[in-house]
């Protein structure tokens, strides 16, 4: 990963763009010259050519637009993929192929996210984090496939501290190498709490070696003081919260959301996180790390939870492919693991 541009103990503020469109909201990200990230969504073609909407493919066209930008980075669109299409339309390689079509400073591995709205249970939590792995390590194949592995960034996933160091530890050689790792499912995370953003930020902190910085996707402006204590281990975060306001703003106005609009927030954006990050450093106070729950002691359940990490041990070492629909075989599976148990 090539850091030259991260200053060293700063927190870079992104600016996450819904398009690369040439308009007065693009104009601006130019005139700001704040990295800007942009989603692998905002560059999809579909078509209803068969009656119904289907992904066919990249526009890499509006990439010509980005020149005059500080920076341009690559999401994997993962939350809006999940709760949109109820998965990725694009397969890793057509995703890495997208990242190849331009020299971002990075682009993002896909990752399974774990937003309440999408992993409504441990098990589910568990399995996604499973898929977010080998889904990292599909990616740095076929990124070095590509030639395009140094600016390849793995992301991790969790719901608890201690997930996000289980993914890590799993992907710590990619991460080593990369020098810069994404954390997810950040955006829709209260700031405090066992199983908030400081608390999570702080546990990688304390587990990580000490090179590797942070990416914090959709972080709230809110967090900044915050995290200001952690620049260095932060190295940016990125929202398209501007986006939000000026819809809020559009409507009380009675007014049409133009580019124009958006524009003039995405600047007041940018400069309340500048100005949250000169804020005097605020600390909270330490948390007891969440539990992880205990394995059942009803032998039928304890049977459909080793099924399952049976089943995630398979996803991560790429017997079973990552996005692999793994259900309709966990009860078959776990049957046998009873009947093995019973007779043995």
């Amino acid at each position: 990963m090539n850091m030259d541009r991260v200053k060293p103990r700063t927190i870079a503020v992104m600016i996450g763009l819904p398009h690369l469109s040439d308009s007065k909201l693009l104009d601006r990200a130019r005139q700001l010259q704040q990295p800007v990230l942009i989603s692998a969504n905002a560059l999809s073609r579909w078509s209803r050519r068969r009656g119904w909407r289907e992904w066919t493919g990249w526009t890499t066209g509006p990439l010509a637009n980005a020149a005059g930008l500080h920076s341009l980075c690559l999401d994997s669109a993962g939350f809006s993929a999940m709760t949109t299409y109820g998965g990725y339309p694009w397969t890793v390689g057509d995703y890495v192929r997208l990242a190849a079509a331009y020299p971002f400073r990075w682009w993002a591995a896909l990752d399974y996210c774990v937003e309440h709205e999408v992993a409504g249970d441990r098990d589910e939590i568990l399995d996604r984090i499973s898929r977010t792995i080998r889904a990292n390590i599909e990616c740095r194949l076929r990124g070095e496939d590509q030639d395009i592995l140094d600016s390849f960034m793995p992301v991790i996933q969790g719901r608890l501290p201690a997930d996000y160091e289980r993914c890590a530890d799993a992907l710590s050689g990619t991460i080593e190498r990369a020098g810069l790792v994404g954390v997810g499912s950040m955006c829709r995370r209260s700031i405090h709490g066992p199983e908030g953003l400081m608390a999570v930020v702080d546990h990688l902190d304390r587990v990580l070696p000490r090179r590797i910085r942070l990416h914090l996707f959709g972080v709230k402006g809110e967090a900044l003081p915050y995290l200001a204590a952690f620049r260095h281990r932060i190295a940016s975060i990125d929202s398209q919260a501007y986006g939000v306001a000026a819809r809020t703003a559009a409507r009380r106005d009675g007014c049409v959301k133009t580019d124009a609009i958006v524009a003039d927030h995405m600047e007041h954006w940018v400069h309340a996180q500048h100005a949250r990050l000169r804020q005097p450093q605020r600390q909270l106070p330490v948390q007891i790390p969440p539990i992880a729950p205990a394995q059942p002691d009803d032998p039928w359940e304890a049977a459909i939870a080793e099924a399952r990490e049976q089943m995630r041990e398979l996803i991560e070492c790429g017997d079973l492919d990552h996005d692999e629909t793994t259900a309709p075989w966990i009860e078959q599976w776990a049957a046998d693991i009873y009947r093995e148990r019973m007779t043995g």
